[in-house]
């Protein structure tokens, strides 16, 4: 075995679902990206890449989870940074896919947001540690987390819905995991649920087409993403139907009605086997947000069980993890990042099989990306670096230094002069 492994620090579990995400990625992009490689005129051109973008990935993984989970506090400086950067990328971010989401030096792009969902998730948790009582946190937490949080969302919600309500959601579990009083959180969540309410109703108001004069103008140009919420809440992102005869396909319908039949091509729950897949050649964003669906299509019910099995272990182990830190801090940081990171991954396969409408969020580790890569493989070193740095330590008595003088102890013996310095952590006699 490679010293590099037998160096590897952390959660070996952990470990094992990192190498096996990136196998399944390789294995699954290779196979859908096929019209990516048509248009490339090489067919291992998009596979190269994205071998090249894991092992990037993984180094970073590595690299990372050597630092001492203390030092990430200090990814809490990126707020003001990245509260910058999102400001800048509402007025003049690149526009991919309707969206200006992205930050474009060059041939570089880069997605902000990706970057904006770890640094709010350490935003938190350092709030919430540093607000420690007793059990739980105090009374006053929450408005502090509002603080943090709320600028951050709010700048990501004018470009991308899905991901401000998710980002949401993420913070939310943080705050109850750390123990917010029950009656705030029972407030909060009154106050979510009412939002939402009124937020999907007010969407009638605003015009279907993203051409219309309203989002021209200054406070129009806010809510330019409207109309695609619009269509994915009301329109044809769920495709309910009675009849399926009756459906016509179009563009608007394209994506999640081939994600279906992909799902439901699997020859009867066996699967078309790897690199056999009818679909990927008429999905759009096959190897990204839907490829979910081609590794339904190819490896059938048993493969897709175990992509979800690997995501929900993950979060089993992030939980193992947490409840053996002894920082608070890095408790919540880690707890954070796993609620994110597979919260994120049943987003995408809740849509990728037609629960869900079309959110954009794709599958950590597994759908090709370079951003989404990055970012989501040094979520995993810190992960790892908690469970090697972060774990509680054992209480030890206090051992003496042989400079110090040995103070006598009545009704004890002295103890001899080649007495081992440090003691062990249990009594022999007690064991």
């Amino acid at each position: 075995m490679p010293n590099s492994f037998i160096r590897l620090k952390g959660d070996p579990v952990i470990w094992v679902i990192i190498f096996a995400l990136c196998a399944i990625s390789l294995v699954e992009v290779f196979s859908a990206t096929s019209m990516l490689s048509y248009g490339h005129g090489s067919y291992w051109q998009p596979f190269i890449r994205q071998a090249a973008l894991l092992a990037v990935g993984i180094g970073i993984c590595i690299g990372m989870h050597y630092v001492p989970c203390n030092l990430y506090r200090y990814i809490t400086a990126g707020w003001p940074i990245i509260i910058i950067i999102l400001a800048f990328m509402a007025f003049s971010g690149g526009d991919v896919n309707g969206a200006a989401r992205w930050f474009k030096v060059g041939e570089l792009t880069f997605q902000p947001s990706e970057l904006a969902k770890g640094i709010l998730v350490a935003t938190v948790a350092l709030v919430l540690s540093r607000n420690r009582e007793g059990n739980g946190v105090n009374k006053t937490a929450w408005k502090y987390v509002a603080i943090a949080s709320a600028p951050i969302i709010l700048l990501i919600f004018k470009e991308n819905i899905s991901t401000a309500v998710f980002l949401c959601g993420v913070v939310f579990v943080m705050m109850f995991v750390a123990g917010v009083p029950t009656r705030q959180m029972l407030i909060i969540s009154a106050v979510g649920v009412a939002t939402v309410i009124i937020g999907v109703a007010s969407l009638k108001a605003f015009p279907d087409r993203v051409d219309d004069p309203f989002y021209k103008t200054t406070v129009g140009s806010v809510f330019k993403r409207m109309p695609t919420a619009k269509e994915r809440i009301f329109g044809h992102s769920l495709v309910i139907t009675a009849d399926p005869d009756s459906l016509v396909l179009s563009d608007k319908n394209m994506q999640v009605v081939h994600a279906r039949i992909a799902v439901a091509n699997n020859n009867h729950g066996i699967g078309l086997m790897p690199g056999n897949s009818v679909e990927r050649d008429y999905l759009p964003q096959a190897y990204s947000d839907f490829i979910y669906a081609i590794i339904a299509e190819e490896t059938g019910i048993w493969g897709a069980s175990i992509v979800l099995l690997l995501y929900l272990v993950l979060l089993y182990r992030i939980g193992i993890i947490a409840n053996n830190c002894g920082q608070d801090f890095a408790a919540f940081l880690v707890m954070g990042l796993g609620v994110l990171l597979v919260g994120q991954a049943l987003l995408n396969m809740l849509v990728a099989v037609g629960i869900g409408p079309v959110t954009g969020q794709t599958l950590p580790l597994i759908s090709r990306g370079g951003t989404s890569t990055f970012i989501t493989s040094a979520y995993f070193g810190i992960l790892q670096s908690v469970a090697w740095s972060g774990v509680k330590k054992k209480t030890k008595a206090p051992s003496t230094p042989a400079s110090a003088p040995q103070p006598a102890k009545e009704a004890e013996a002295p103890a001899p002069d080649n007495a081992p310095d440090d003691l062990p952590d249990t009594d022999p006699a007690l064991a």
